[in-house]
């Protein structure tokens, strides 16, 4: 798939798929499946290696703990560092804001549906709270990442980097703040705003600005942008392991699933690839966002769950659930993507 998700100049250097005949290579590869099954296996090895970690708790580590360390190195390091790289290089300009629409109209799709779910079967507050954001909140960097860039390529990692930073992130600590707010209670309100003071967004931004004024990278601060960025891939599905807990199952809670995993594991994805064909984007390019928003349910759920009161053992479950529910929903929707 790598050799076919970059095409080569004649000078050698690397271009993203975009032009009929890429497109035509791409989607007449007979093992596309096959491939994107054994990303998903890798991706469950390394989920089980930090669920192992749980069980075990090598050096007296508790999966808590451990978790702690490598999401704060991830989120105050790699993450930035993985996204001035990327964002540094990427051709910013009509696509993001495609990316952008895209993203929001999805995420707004999937948080009225299930808000008419909840109105319609009249869960309490705090339930519909959790059942919004655990439906309408996909994993697009922790989980997605490392998926869509094992399955289509490099090319695409830009595509979920500016998914993330252009509209699931800013929508998450805008709308779904608000939402959780809403849903839940909080001692000490504090502005939504607040929530966007953070590195991925202070890095975004000068990346977009040495960007757009056409700065060129040196090659030893790529080299070491890239050694960082690398490091992060492993490290989100590891913790991604370590998050996952069976005591989190609840029967009381089982019926919230089916509405959280038809609209996380269907109804979402359906609506982003049907804005999708009105964008102008390319196969390859949609069909590697659309699969980046039908990942399973976001981790940060549950801290705004634990900030604002709302049902964390239910949202801790619907992670759970829709991570393994992933690994049927994603080959479908891989092979709906990408099969003429």
């Amino acid at each position: 798939m790598l050799k076919c998700a970059n095409r080569r100049f004649n000078n050698g250097s690397l271009r993203p798929i975009r032009h009929y005949d890429d497109i035509k290579l791409l989607f007449s590869l007979p093992d596309t499946v096959l491939l994107m099954n054994s990303t998903l296996i890798q991706m469950t090895l390394l989920m089980a290696c930090g669920v192992v970690w749980r069980l075990c708790r090598p050096g007296g580590l508790t999966a808590g703990h451990t978790r702690v360390v490598l999401t704060s190195v991830v989120y105050y390091l790699l993450m930035p560092a993985m996204i001035l790289e990327v964002l540094w290089q990427a051709d910013i300009g009509i696509q993001s804001l495609q990316y952008t629409l895209l993203g929001w109209g999805s995420i707004s799709f999937a948080v009225f549906c299930a808000w008419l779910v909840g109105r319609s079967f009249k869960l309490d507050n705090k339930c519909l709270g959790t059942v919004i954001l655990a439906s309408a909140f996909p994993n697009i960097t922790y989980l997605g990442l490392p998926i869509i860039e094992q399955t289509f390529g490099a090319w695409a990692r830009p595509v979920v980097i500016q998914l993330d930073v252009f509209s699931g992130a800013p929508y998450l600590f805008t709308i779904g703040l608000l939402i959780a707010r809403h849903y839940g209670e909080e001692e000490r309100p504090k502005s939504a705003w607040t929530a966007l003071n953070a590195p991925p967004f202070w890095t975004a931004g000068v990346a977009v600005a040495l960007n757009m004024n056409g700065a060129i990278a040196p090659e030893w601060l790529l080299g070491c942008l890239h050694k960082l960025s690398a490091a992060a891939a492993p490290l989100m599905i590891f913790s991604l392991g370590l998050a996952l807990e069976w005591r989190t199952m609840s029967w009381r809670n089982m019926p919230y699933m089916v509405p959280v995993l038809l609209i996380k594991m269907f109804a979402m994805p359906l609506c982003a690839w049907f804005l999708a064909g009105y964008l102008a984007l390319d196969a390859p390019h949609q069909a590697a966002a659309v699969l980046d928003l039908a990942m399973p349910s976001m981790l940060l759920g549950i801290v705004f769950c634990d900030r604002f009161r709302l049902d964390s053992p239910l949202y801790a479950m619907t992670v759970t659930v829709t991570t393994f529910a992933s690994l049927l929903a994603l080959p479908f929707w891989y092979k709906f993507l990408v099969q003429p």
